[in-house]
């Protein structure tokens, strides 16, 4: 992680730290680990994705409001196949299986063409699991500027 830690968003760096914290001395936390009054502030920006062992793999499972006004749509229920937001849905899909498959925060930092506008995105997929082995959920914590606005404040 030291390639990314000390140049991402500072709220990345706080998202991965609070997540650390959680883990105590398991490898991830589960989602009973994270409370939303302690991430009060960034609730806007998190996504949670349950991982399920169906033909989907993975399913939006909860959007933030900042995550549903970028997109224009809530994805919420919906197979991140069916409703990703990214270049594609391998690349949406790569990223959420690199957080399942090692088991640790991955971290992207990608400009892409959305719709009608281009977006400068970093994200931080962070595996949860019910017990302790298993990732069962992946909480994504999204900063995201208009490229067209290089001024905008990150949402």
């Amino acid at each position: 992680m030291t390639d990314w830690v000390d140049t991402c968003h500072p709220d990345i760096r706080e998202m991965l730290d609070y997540w650390q914290r959680k883990c105590g001395r398991r490898a991830m936390p589960s989602r009973s680990d994270i409370e939303p009054s302690e991430l009060r502030h960034f609730l806007p920006h998190i996504t949670l994705v349950d991982v399920v062992s169906d033909e989907r793999r993975f399913v939006y499972r909860l959007v933030g409001t900042a995550e549903v006004e970028l997109r224009g749509y809530d994805p919420t229920g919906k197979a991140v196949a069916d409703a990703y937001f990214a270049t594609s849905a391998d690349e949406a899909l790569k990223h959420y299986e690199a957080a399942r498959r090692t088991r640790a925060p991955h971290y992207v930092a990608d400009p892409f063409q959305a719709v009608d506008r281009f977006v400068g995105e970093e994200d931080l997929f962070l595996p949860l699991s019910n017990d302790g082995e298993t990732v069962n959920m992946v909480l994504v914590f999204s900063i995201s500027r208009d490229l067209f606005q290089p001024d905008a404040e990150p949402r």
